[in-house]
């Protein structure tokens, strides 16, 4: 029995678990793209830090400061910390249907009009109160662009080895199974199984 093979299992089930938790959190049910790509995108490598690979260097810019805005960094790792993205271009490149590609780029274009239209200036040169700004106006509108782009922040950061190891509660070999334990037992973190 290959035992790599048996650890690759093993991070898709804790990417998938930690994927519904996150779908959870929200209340919000996970797009069949960004499931796919979160069972298979771990398996890609060479993907250089902080480079465009499918987006163009302004959407990727875009993609950047949304994700920042979303999930800042704080007492536990950010998005950018953990590589969020990369996954987002990750995503858009190889797992996102056509559709929801040109939903995405759309979107990205949209910001930044939007944000020169209120502030003459790209959305990654405003502040965090003017990005927070346009960024609220687009989520009060259930907007399918910025649905999607916290979707996929939020599952590239709670996916992440990272946050896995350092924010959750991670177990890689896990001693006798209990059910139901409260959570102050656990150290008062939810655990990534």
């Amino acid at each position: 029995m290959d035992t790599n093979s048996n650890i690759g299992d093993l991070v898709v089930m804790n990417r998938r678990e930690a994927l519904k938790r996150a779908g959870l959190f929200l209340g919000a049910a996970v797009s069949a793209s960004t499931m796919t790509g979160v069972l298979n995108a771990q398996s890609k490598g060479g993907r250089s830090k902080s480079k465009a690979n499918n987006l163009s260097r302004v959407q990727y810019g875009i993609a950047e400061a949304i994700a920042d805005r979303i999930l800042p960094k704080t007492d536990t790792p950010g998005a950018l910390d953990v590589g969020v993205p990369e996954w987002i271009d990750l995503m858009y490149g190889e797992f996102l249907t056509d559709d929801e590609k040109l939903t995405f780029e759309k979107g990205l274009g949209g910001v930044n009009r939007a944000s020169r239209k209120a502030h003459k200036s790209p959305f990654v040169k405003l502040n965090g109160d003017q990005q927070d700004g346009i960024l609220k106006g687009l989520a009060e509108s259930e907007s399918p662009f910025f649905l999607k782009a916290r979707e996929l922040t939020i599952s590239g950061y709670f996916t992440s080895e990272t946050v896995m190891k350092t924010v959750l509660n991670y177990d890689f070999i896990p001693g006798m199974w209990q059910g139901c334990v409260p959570i102050s037992e656990v150290g008062n973190k939810v655990w990534a199984h």
